[in-house]
Protein backbone atom coordinates (compact mmCIF):
# COMPACT_ATOMS: atom_id res chain seq x y z
CA UNK A 1 0.00 0.00 0.00
CA UNK A 2 2.50 2.09 0.66
CA UNK A 3 4.67 2.18 -2.49
CA UNK A 4 1.57 2.48 -4.35
CA UNK A 5 0.61 5.77 -2.83
CA UNK A 6 4.35 6.87 -3.25
CA UNK A 7 3.61 6.02 -6.57
CA UNK A 8 1.60 8.87 -7.03
CA UNK A 9 3.54 11.21 -5.54
CA UNK A 10 5.09 13.77 -8.20
CA UNK A 11 9.00 12.56 -8.38
CA UNK A 12 11.92 15.78 -7.99
CA UNK A 13 12.32 16.21 -11.36
CA UNK A 14 8.69 16.82 -12.28
CA UNK A 15 8.06 19.13 -9.60
CA UNK A 16 10.90 21.29 -10.27
CA UNK A 17 9.06 22.62 -13.35
CA UNK A 18 5.89 22.99 -11.67
CA UNK A 19 7.20 24.88 -8.43
CA UNK A 20 6.22 28.46 -7.70
CA UNK A 21 9.00 31.06 -7.74
CA UNK A 22 9.68 33.88 -5.66
CA UNK A 23 8.22 36.82 -7.26
CA UNK A 24 5.79 35.58 -9.56
CA UNK A 25 2.13 36.75 -9.55
CA UNK A 26 -1.45 34.38 -10.19
CA UNK A 27 -1.23 35.80 -13.86
CA UNK A 28 2.42 33.99 -14.30
CA UNK A 29 1.22 30.69 -13.22
CA UNK A 30 0.15 28.02 -16.52
CA UNK A 31 -2.42 25.67 -16.80
CA UNK A 32 -0.17 22.96 -15.64
CA UNK A 33 0.76 24.50 -12.44
CA UNK A 34 -3.43 24.60 -11.73
CA UNK A 35 -3.80 21.01 -13.28
CA UNK A 36 -0.82 19.42 -11.65
CA UNK A 37 -2.27 20.85 -7.95
CA UNK A 38 -5.75 19.62 -9.10
CA UNK A 39 -4.85 16.31 -10.44
CA UNK A 40 -3.19 15.53 -6.96
CA UNK A 41 -5.55 16.70 -4.67
CA UNK A 42 -7.99 14.77 -6.76
CA UNK A 43 -6.50 11.59 -6.00
CA UNK A 44 -5.50 12.72 -2.19
CA UNK A 45 -9.29 13.35 -1.84
CA UNK A 46 -10.84 9.99 -3.13
CA UNK A 47 -8.06 8.56 -0.91
CA UNK A 48 -9.10 10.07 2.50
CA UNK A 49 -12.65 9.35 1.97
CA UNK A 50 -12.12 5.55 2.20
CA UNK A 51 -9.04 6.36 5.01
CA UNK A 52 -10.76 7.98 8.07
CA UNK A 53 -11.34 8.11 10.81
CA UNK A 54 -8.54 10.60 11.82
CA UNK A 55 -5.73 8.58 13.73
CA UNK A 56 -4.98 6.37 10.05
CA UNK A 57 -5.41 9.70 7.97
CA UNK A 58 -1.91 10.79 10.26
CA UNK A 59 0.24 7.95 9.81
CA UNK A 60 -1.08 7.50 6.37
CA UNK A 61 0.04 11.11 5.68
CA UNK A 62 3.47 10.57 7.77
CA UNK A 63 3.94 7.53 5.38
CA UNK A 64 3.50 8.76 2.10
CA UNK A 65 5.86 11.88 2.75
CA UNK A 66 8.56 10.34 4.01
CA UNK A 67 12.10 11.07 3.90
CA UNK A 68 13.21 9.81 0.43
CA UNK A 69 16.90 10.05 1.43
CA UNK A 70 18.29 8.55 -1.41
CA UNK A 71 16.71 11.21 -3.52
CA UNK A 72 17.63 14.27 -1.15
CA UNK A 73 21.44 12.90 -1.98
CA UNK A 74 21.17 12.89 -5.59
CA UNK A 75 20.26 16.38 -5.95
CA UNK A 76 22.43 17.33 -3.36
CA UNK A 77 25.60 15.93 -5.38
CA UNK A 78 24.56 17.69 -7.98
CA UNK A 79 24.47 21.12 -6.78
CA UNK A 80 27.90 19.65 -4.91
CA UNK A 81 29.55 19.58 -8.39
CA UNK A 82 28.73 23.32 -9.51
CA UNK A 83 29.42 24.94 -6.03
CA UNK A 84 32.53 27.02 -6.22
CA UNK A 85 34.18 25.11 -2.91
CA UNK A 86 37.84 25.88 -1.51
CA UNK A 87 39.38 23.63 0.38
CA UNK A 88 41.73 25.70 2.80
CA UNK A 89 45.21 23.61 4.56
CA UNK A 90 45.69 25.55 7.82
CA UNK A 91 49.08 24.50 9.05
CA UNK A 92 50.64 26.28 11.60
CA UNK A 93 51.06 25.92 15.85
CA UNK A 94 48.33 26.33 18.14
CA UNK A 95 47.31 29.30 19.29
CA UNK A 96 48.48 30.84 16.07
CA UNK A 97 45.35 32.61 15.10
CA UNK A 98 44.15 28.96 12.33
CA UNK A 99 40.79 29.35 13.56
CA UNK A 100 40.29 33.26 14.19
CA UNK A 101 41.08 33.40 10.08
CA UNK A 102 38.22 30.57 10.22
CA UNK A 103 36.20 33.00 12.22
CA UNK A 104 37.60 35.91 9.76
CA UNK A 105 36.17 34.09 6.63
CA UNK A 106 32.77 32.83 7.43
CA UNK A 107 31.27 35.43 10.26
CA UNK A 108 30.69 32.48 12.63
CA UNK A 109 31.58 32.83 16.53
CA UNK A 110 34.36 31.19 18.08
CA UNK A 111 32.07 28.68 19.76
CA UNK A 112 30.36 27.60 16.84
CA UNK A 113 34.06 27.28 14.94
CA UNK A 114 35.23 25.19 17.73
CA UNK A 115 32.04 23.04 17.67
CA UNK A 116 32.76 22.35 14.13
CA UNK A 117 35.82 21.42 13.66
CA UNK A 118 36.19 17.44 13.85
CA UNK A 119 38.94 14.72 14.03
CA UNK A 120 39.70 13.73 10.22
CA UNK A 121 43.23 11.90 10.57
CA UNK A 122 45.64 11.15 14.10
CA UNK A 123 46.96 15.26 13.45
CA UNK A 124 44.06 16.95 11.58
CA UNK A 125 40.65 17.96 12.14
CA UNK A 126 38.01 19.44 9.46
CA UNK A 127 35.49 21.84 9.54
CA UNK A 128 33.08 22.68 6.20
CA UNK A 129 31.26 25.52 6.22
CA UNK A 130 27.92 25.80 6.14
CA UNK A 131 27.50 22.44 5.98
CA UNK A 132 29.43 19.04 4.80
CA UNK A 133 26.70 18.69 2.50
CA UNK A 134 26.69 21.55 0.64
CA UNK A 135 30.29 23.72 1.24
CA UNK A 136 31.82 26.61 0.71
CA UNK A 137 34.65 26.40 2.47
CA UNK A 138 36.65 23.14 3.45
CA UNK A 139 38.96 23.94 6.37
CA UNK A 140 41.52 21.32 7.37
CA UNK A 141 43.81 22.26 10.47
CA UNK A 142 46.84 20.79 11.99
CA UNK A 143 46.70 19.71 15.37
CA UNK A 144 49.51 19.05 17.61
CA UNK A 145 51.98 21.11 15.30
CA UNK A 146 55.24 22.10 16.93
CA UNK A 147 58.54 21.64 17.25
CA UNK A 148 58.53 17.90 18.01
CA UNK A 149 60.44 16.40 14.82
CA UNK A 150 58.98 13.00 15.74
CA UNK A 151 55.67 14.15 14.59
CA UNK A 152 56.74 16.02 11.55
CA UNK A 153 56.62 13.06 9.36
CA UNK A 154 52.98 11.71 10.01
CA UNK A 155 51.65 15.34 9.89
CA UNK A 156 53.39 15.59 5.88
CA UNK A 157 51.78 12.22 5.53
CA UNK A 158 48.44 13.10 6.25
CA UNK A 159 48.63 16.41 4.35
CA UNK A 160 49.93 14.98 1.40
CA UNK A 161 47.14 12.56 1.25
CA UNK A 162 45.08 14.79 1.56
CA UNK A 163 46.38 16.79 -1.68
CA UNK A 164 46.70 13.26 -3.34
CA UNK A 165 42.94 12.98 -3.35
CA UNK A 166 41.23 13.97 -6.87
CA UNK A 167 38.66 16.86 -6.32
CA UNK A 168 37.12 19.30 -8.32
CA UNK A 169 37.49 21.64 -5.70
CA UNK A 170 39.95 24.77 -5.49
CA UNK A 171 43.08 24.58 -2.94
CA UNK A 172 45.03 26.31 -0.93
CA UNK A 173 47.66 26.33 1.96
CA UNK A 174 47.10 28.97 4.56
CA UNK A 175 50.96 29.15 6.95
CA UNK A 176 49.75 30.96 9.90
CA UNK A 177 52.72 32.14 11.74
CA UNK A 178 52.66 34.63 15.00
CA UNK A 179 54.30 37.73 14.36
CA UNK A 180 56.45 37.30 17.48
CA UNK A 181 57.19 33.73 17.09
CA UNK A 182 60.75 32.71 15.71
CA UNK A 183 60.62 29.10 16.33
CA UNK A 184 59.22 27.51 13.06
CA UNK A 185 61.98 25.20 11.65
CA UNK A 186 59.23 22.59 11.99
CA UNK A 187 56.39 24.68 10.08
CA UNK A 188 59.43 25.33 7.13
CA UNK A 189 59.99 21.71 6.81
CA UNK A 190 55.82 21.12 6.15
CA UNK A 191 55.99 23.79 3.97
CA UNK A 192 59.02 22.54 1.78
CA UNK A 193 57.58 19.21 1.54
CA UNK A 194 54.20 20.18 0.12
CA UNK A 195 55.89 22.72 -1.86
CA UNK A 196 57.99 20.26 -3.75
CA UNK A 197 55.48 17.53 -4.11
CA UNK A 198 52.57 20.15 -4.78
CA UNK A 199 53.78 23.54 -6.15
CA UNK A 200 50.91 24.04 -8.33
CA UNK A 201 48.69 24.15 -4.91
CA UNK A 202 49.10 28.35 -4.06
CA UNK A 203 50.32 29.17 -0.28
CA UNK A 204 49.68 31.98 1.90
CA UNK A 205 51.85 33.24 4.36
CA UNK A 206 49.69 34.84 7.34
CA UNK A 207 51.57 36.75 9.96
CA UNK A 208 48.86 37.13 12.67
CA UNK A 209 48.98 38.40 16.73
CA UNK A 210 50.34 41.41 15.81
CA UNK A 211 49.33 43.74 18.87
CA UNK A 212 52.18 41.81 20.72
CA UNK A 213 54.61 43.67 19.23
CA UNK A 214 52.48 47.11 19.11
CA UNK A 215 54.28 50.33 21.44
CA UNK A 216 53.64 49.74 24.89
CA UNK A 217 51.50 52.73 24.75
CA UNK A 218 49.25 51.74 21.80
CA UNK A 219 46.03 50.34 22.98
CA UNK A 220 44.03 49.69 19.67
CA UNK A 221 45.06 49.20 15.89
CA UNK A 222 46.17 51.97 13.38
CA UNK A 223 45.35 52.01 9.91
CA UNK A 224 46.20 49.64 7.67
CA UNK A 225 48.96 48.43 7.57
CA UNK A 226 51.02 48.80 10.95
CA UNK A 227 53.79 51.09 10.49
CA UNK A 228 55.41 49.82 14.02
CA UNK A 229 59.20 49.31 13.43
CA UNK A 230 59.19 46.22 15.61
CA UNK A 231 56.11 44.40 13.77
CA UNK A 232 57.49 45.89 10.13
CA UNK A 233 61.10 44.60 11.14
CA UNK A 234 59.47 41.15 12.28
CA UNK A 235 57.08 40.31 9.09
CA UNK A 236 60.35 40.79 6.74
CA UNK A 237 62.52 37.83 9.02
CA UNK A 238 59.14 35.48 8.53
CA UNK A 239 59.18 36.55 5.11
CA UNK A 240 62.83 35.79 4.99
CA UNK A 241 62.62 32.22 6.35
CA UNK A 242 59.69 31.05 4.40
CA UNK A 243 61.59 32.73 1.47
CA UNK A 244 60.70 30.97 -1.41
CA UNK A 245 57.79 28.72 -0.09
CA UNK A 246 54.50 30.96 -0.37
CA UNK A 247 53.14 32.88 -3.29
CA UNK A 248 51.73 35.88 -1.23
CA UNK A 249 52.19 37.18 2.30
CA UNK A 250 49.51 39.42 4.17
CA UNK A 251 49.81 40.74 7.60
CA UNK A 252 46.35 40.08 9.70
CA UNK A 253 45.08 40.19 13.61
CA UNK A 254 42.15 38.61 14.22
CA UNK A 255 40.71 39.27 17.80
CA UNK A 256 37.94 38.61 20.00
CA UNK A 257 35.73 41.26 21.21
CA UNK A 258 36.29 41.08 25.01
CA UNK A 259 39.75 41.77 23.79
CA UNK A 260 38.68 45.39 22.40
CA UNK A 261 41.06 46.38 19.44
CA UNK A 262 38.79 47.66 16.51
CA UNK A 263 38.36 46.27 14.30
CA UNK A 264 38.21 42.88 15.46
CA UNK A 265 39.41 41.15 12.05
CA UNK A 266 42.05 44.04 11.67
CA UNK A 267 43.93 43.11 7.78
CA UNK A 268 40.60 41.20 6.71
CA UNK A 269 40.02 43.34 3.57
CA UNK A 270 44.39 42.19 2.79
CA UNK A 271 43.67 38.87 3.48
CA UNK A 272 40.83 38.68 1.33
CA UNK A 273 42.72 40.84 -1.49
CA UNK A 274 45.29 37.48 -0.86
CA UNK A 275 42.74 34.77 -1.44
CA UNK A 276 41.52 36.68 -4.36
CA UNK A 277 44.75 36.93 -6.47
CA UNK A 278 45.40 33.14 -5.02
CA UNK A 279 41.99 31.02 -6.26
CA UNK A 280 40.50 30.64 -9.16
CA UNK A 281 37.79 33.50 -10.29
CA UNK A 282 34.61 31.35 -9.57
CA UNK A 283 35.87 30.43 -5.70
CA UNK A 284 37.35 33.76 -5.02
CA UNK A 285 33.92 35.40 -6.48
CA UNK A 286 32.38 33.25 -3.77
CA UNK A 287 34.51 33.84 -0.84
CA UNK A 288 34.13 38.17 -1.53
CA UNK A 289 30.30 37.64 -1.43
CA UNK A 290 30.71 35.27 1.24
CA UNK A 291 32.66 38.51 3.11
CA UNK A 292 30.31 40.74 2.12
CA UNK A 293 27.40 40.78 4.40
CA UNK A 294 26.53 37.21 3.97
CA UNK A 295 25.53 37.09 0.28
CA UNK A 296 26.91 33.82 -0.18
CA UNK A 297 25.21 32.62 2.34
CA UNK A 298 22.29 33.77 1.31
CA UNK A 299 22.82 32.13 -1.96
CA UNK A 300 23.81 28.43 -0.52
CA UNK A 301 20.85 28.95 1.19
CA UNK A 302 18.69 29.62 -1.50
CA UNK A 303 19.76 26.25 -2.73
CA UNK A 304 18.74 24.11 0.16
CA UNK A 305 15.23 26.05 0.24
CA UNK A 306 14.87 24.91 -4.03
CA UNK A 307 15.40 21.34 -3.38
CA UNK A 308 13.10 21.69 -0.06
CA UNK A 309 10.12 23.11 -1.88
CA UNK A 310 9.88 20.28 -3.87
CA UNK A 311 8.63 18.95 -0.63
CA UNK A 312 6.52 21.94 0.58
CA UNK A 313 4.58 21.56 -2.66
CA UNK A 314 3.03 18.21 -1.86
CA UNK A 315 2.63 18.64 1.74
CA UNK A 316 0.76 21.88 1.19
CA UNK A 317 -1.56 19.86 -1.55
CA UNK A 318 -1.81 17.18 1.09
CA UNK A 319 -3.18 20.02 3.37
CA UNK A 320 -5.73 21.25 0.95
CA UNK A 321 -7.47 17.94 0.75
CA UNK A 322 -7.39 17.79 4.71
CA UNK A 323 -8.86 21.42 5.38
CA UNK A 324 -11.72 20.41 2.54
CA UNK A 325 -13.10 18.00 4.75
CA UNK A 326 -16.55 19.75 5.59
CA UNK A 327 -16.26 19.37 9.55
CA UNK A 328 -14.55 22.24 11.92
CA UNK A 329 -11.83 21.00 13.67
CA UNK A 330 -12.28 17.44 12.96
CA UNK A 331 -9.38 17.51 10.50
CA UNK A 332 -6.66 19.77 12.52
CA UNK A 333 -4.64 17.26 14.65
CA UNK A 334 -4.39 15.47 11.12
CA UNK A 335 -3.05 19.18 9.78
CA UNK A 336 -1.01 19.62 12.64
CA UNK A 337 0.89 16.03 12.23
CA UNK A 338 1.19 16.86 8.30
CA UNK A 339 3.32 20.22 9.22
CA UNK A 340 5.40 18.92 12.04
CA UNK A 341 6.07 16.01 9.71
CA UNK A 342 7.18 18.70 6.85
CA UNK A 343 9.16 20.95 9.22
CA UNK A 344 10.80 17.33 10.62
CA UNK A 345 11.06 16.50 6.99
CA UNK A 346 12.99 19.83 6.17
CA UNK A 347 15.18 19.98 9.57
CA UNK A 348 16.91 16.71 8.13
CA UNK A 349 17.59 18.79 4.83
CA UNK A 350 19.26 21.42 6.49
CA UNK A 351 21.26 18.83 8.47
CA UNK A 352 18.66 19.29 11.78
CA UNK A 353 17.74 15.68 13.26
CA UNK A 354 14.80 16.51 15.01
CA UNK A 355 11.94 14.50 16.85
CA UNK A 356 8.52 15.17 16.18
CA UNK A 357 8.49 16.92 19.73
CA UNK A 358 11.34 19.19 18.66
CA UNK A 359 9.74 19.96 15.47
CA UNK A 360 6.47 20.66 16.80
CA UNK A 361 8.71 23.20 19.11
CA UNK A 362 10.13 24.67 15.87
CA UNK A 363 6.52 25.28 14.15
CA UNK A 364 5.17 26.75 17.35
CA UNK A 365 8.25 29.43 17.57
CA UNK A 366 8.09 30.22 14.27
CA UNK A 367 4.27 30.42 13.27
CA UNK A 368 3.34 32.92 15.74
CA UNK A 369 0.94 35.35 14.30
CA UNK A 370 -0.59 32.29 12.19
CA UNK A 371 -2.83 30.37 14.96
CA UNK A 372 -5.77 32.58 14.54
CA UNK A 373 -5.68 32.03 10.84
CA UNK A 374 -5.48 28.33 11.64
CA UNK A 375 -8.33 28.80 13.67
CA UNK A 376 -10.62 31.00 11.24
CA UNK A 377 -9.73 28.18 8.34
CA UNK A 378 -11.68 25.94 10.29
CA UNK A 379 -14.38 28.33 11.25
CA UNK A 380 -15.08 29.36 7.75
CA UNK A 381 -16.68 25.83 7.21
CA UNK A 382 -19.70 26.90 8.75
CA UNK A 383 -20.22 28.24 5.48
CA UNK A 384 -22.39 26.46 3.04
CA UNK A 385 -20.07 24.81 -0.03
CA UNK A 386 -17.49 27.93 -0.68
CA UNK A 387 -16.07 27.43 2.74
CA UNK A 388 -14.59 24.58 2.33
CA UNK A 389 -12.64 25.19 -0.47
CA UNK A 390 -11.74 28.27 0.96
CA UNK A 391 -10.19 26.39 3.94
CA UNK A 392 -8.82 24.23 1.74
CA UNK A 393 -6.64 27.43 -0.46
CA UNK A 394 -6.10 29.22 2.96
CA UNK A 395 -4.68 25.15 5.01
CA UNK A 396 -2.21 24.75 1.55
CA UNK A 397 -1.01 28.19 1.57
CA UNK A 398 0.21 28.42 5.32
CA UNK A 399 1.80 24.91 4.55
CA UNK A 400 3.77 26.64 2.22
CA UNK A 401 4.14 29.39 4.38
CA UNK A 402 5.16 27.57 7.51
CA UNK A 403 7.54 25.63 4.94
CA UNK A 404 9.15 28.50 3.74
CA UNK A 405 9.44 29.95 7.68
CA UNK A 406 11.09 26.65 8.52
CA UNK A 407 13.73 26.97 5.82
CA UNK A 408 14.76 30.19 6.88
CA UNK A 409 14.66 28.89 10.31
CA UNK A 410 17.40 25.91 9.70
CA UNK A 411 19.43 28.23 6.95
CA UNK A 412 20.22 30.56 9.59
CA UNK A 413 21.07 27.76 11.72
CA UNK A 414 22.85 26.10 9.19
CA UNK A 415 24.99 29.72 8.69
CA UNK A 416 25.80 29.85 12.87
CA UNK A 417 23.28 32.87 13.04
CA UNK A 418 20.85 33.15 15.33
CA UNK A 419 17.44 32.80 13.80
CA UNK A 420 15.33 36.23 13.18
CA UNK A 421 11.85 35.77 14.55
CA UNK A 422 10.59 39.21 12.69
CA UNK A 423 12.70 38.10 9.29
CA UNK A 424 10.70 34.47 9.62
CA UNK A 425 7.45 36.09 10.28
CA UNK A 426 8.17 38.84 7.21
CA UNK A 427 9.22 35.37 5.05
CA UNK A 428 5.74 33.81 6.17
CA UNK A 429 3.01 36.37 5.83
CA UNK A 430 4.48 37.13 2.27
CA UNK A 431 5.01 33.46 0.94
CA UNK A 432 1.31 33.14 2.67
CA UNK A 433 -0.16 35.77 0.42
CA UNK A 434 1.07 35.31 -2.38
CA UNK A 435 0.77 31.05 -1.89
CA UNK A 436 -3.08 31.89 -1.08
CA UNK A 437 -3.64 33.07 -4.83
CA UNK A 438 -1.53 30.10 -6.28
CA UNK A 439 -3.98 27.48 -4.70
CA UNK A 440 -7.12 28.95 -4.79
CA UNK A 441 -7.85 27.82 -8.44
CA UNK A 442 -8.03 24.21 -7.36
CA UNK A 443 -11.42 22.83 -7.77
Amino acid sequence: MTDEHKADVPSTDSQKVQEPREGTTPKSVDNSWTNRMAGLWSTATDRLQKLLPTEQVTQTVIDWFSVNETQVAEILASVRKELPTTEALLIGKPQSGKSSIVRGLTGVSAEIVGQGFRPHTQYTERYAYPSNDLPLLIFTDTVGLGDVNRETPIIIQELAGELQQDTHRARILILTVKINDFATDTLRQVAEQLQEEYPQIPCLLAVTCLHELYPTDITDHPAYPPEYEEVNRAFEAIQDTFKGLYNRAVMIDFTLEEDEYNPVFYGLEALSDALAELLPEAESRAISQLLAQGDASQQLGNLYRDVGRRYILSFSIMAATLAAVPLPFATMPVLTALQVSLVGLLGKLYGQTLTPSQAGGVVSAIAGGFVAQAVGRELIKFLPGLGSAIAASWAAAYTWALGEGACVYFGDLMGGKKPDPQKIQSVMQEAFQSAKERFKGIK
